[in-house]
């Protein structure tokens, strides 16, 4: 049962502080009246435990969620009874505590945005958004699908995103392990064997490098490595910051040739949920106040903040986003046009699985390319050790 830490006076108009256990914040009062205590302030203390408790949720549950949801309230069933049957028969625990505490705070007078509000790292501010608008316009049904049908979407979108790098990336470690055991362990075995062509300076330049990098590798790595550590941690800690987080975003639509995709990827998720809630009849600012905090990158979410501000003075879409110059000059003009037909919620939606169709064939060729390429650069540096080790050998036989 949840706990309320609770200031009060009691009849003697002294203030009291405590705690007591109540089923919801009503009857918490009720108890503190009842034993003849005016309560001046009550919080519930079940948030701060779910601040450190709660995780994230794997998509496919929490799409799950949304969908069962819906067709629970499709059915004519309450919200709360459907938040309780939800409750019980989830086997994730993480989402049970999460369903608890929403059902609790529903239960106590909160609307469903509200109570999922409390856990942003679970729902995310765009299924938040889309559902306080879908609870306001009366559509909540409708809206809750659209949610799991982006959510499950947006799941499987990482999975193949991280299955398509899955191997560069083996490859990327298999490359500095290899060059990094036989710099280590094979070229210092050699070390003894040039020793009378070094002392001598006969030895070839490229074999002399090789050794004294070899010498030196252990001693690097020692340095470099806890070097690289405290660097990715600033560097975490750096990017949670408001300058750090804008300057990644930054850094993240200015990469060569991923920057591209990153940013199709983004755009399309922005004309998705834009047409979605455009459809279902949400206003045009808050369709957008709502979609650029869904985007997830800040300059992007900049310049749609201020195509809502135009907006809102009588300009078209088209115009604010095209004078950004952080939208692609197609997706610019396709929405011109459609505002031009009154489409723009159709042409939204076929407008992000056009970028999502494009940036996957990019995102395919770019794997595609890494692979050969990274194969050829791991075998060049070994060839060159190989070389490094061999022309001394060479020198010998000549002399």
């Amino acid at each position: 049962m949840p706990s309320y830490r609770y200031i009060a006076r009691n009849q003697l108009g002294a203030k009291i502080e405590g705690q007591t256990e109540a089923a919801t914040e009503a009857e918490a009062i009720a108890n503190l009246s009842a034993v003849g205590m005016f309560p001046l302030e009550i919080k519930p203390v079940l948030q701060q435990a779910a601040t450190g408790k709660v995780r994230r949720v794997n998509g496919q549950l929490l799409s799950g969620f949304y969908s069962q949801l819906a067709d629970l309230l499709k059915s004519g069933v309450p919200l709360l009874r459907a938040l309780k049957v939800l409750h019980d028969q989830t086997s994730n625990n993480n989402l049970k505590f999460v369903l608890d505490n929403i059902y609790r705070r529903v239960e106590a007078g909160e609307t469903l945005a509200e109570a999922m509000g409390r856990f942003p790292i679970v729902f995310g501010e765009m299924g938040i958004q889309m559902v306080r608008a879908g609870g306001e316009g009366g559509f909540l049904e409708e809206t809750l699908n659209h949610i799991a049908d982006y959510t499950e979407a947006q799941d499987d979108l990482k999975g193949r995103i991280i299955g398509a790098l899955v191997y560069p990336i083996l490859l990327f470690v298999v490359m500095v392990v290899v060059v990094t055991g036989i710099m280590v362990f094979v070229v210092p075995n050699f070390a003894s064997m040039f020793e009378n062509m070094r002392s001598k300076g006969d030895l070839p330049v490229a074999t002399e490098i090789l050794l004294l990098v070899s010498d030196n590798m252990s001693r690097f790595l020692i340095i470099a490595v806890p070097a690289l550590l405290a660097g990715g941690l600033w560097l975490r800690f750096w990017a949670g910051t408001e300058r750090g987080s804008r300057a990644v975003d930054q850094f993240k639509l200015r990469m060569p040739v991923a920057g591209r995709v990153y940013e199709g990827f983004a755009v399309a998720r922005f004309c998705r949920i834009l047409g979605t809630l455009l459809r279902n009849g949400v206003p045009i600012v808050k369709s957008l106040e709502i979609s650029g905090a869904a985007v997830g990158n800040k300059i992007l979410s900049d310049a749609i903040t201020k195509a809502s501000e135009n907006i809102s003075g009588g300009s078209r879409l088209a115009e604010p986003l095209a004078k950004s110059g952080s939208f692609p000059r197609l997706v610019v003009e396709m929405i011109s046009v459609a505002e031009e037909s009154n489409t723009l919620d159709t042409i939204l939606v076929e407008i992000s699985e056009a970028l999502e169709r494009r940036n996957w064939r990019a995102l395919d060729l770019a794997v595609r390319f890494i692979e050969p390429v990274m194969l050829v650069v791991l075998g060049l540096v070994v060839l060159a050790i190989v070389m490094a080790l061999v022309l001394p050998l060479f020198s010998m036989d000549m002399a």
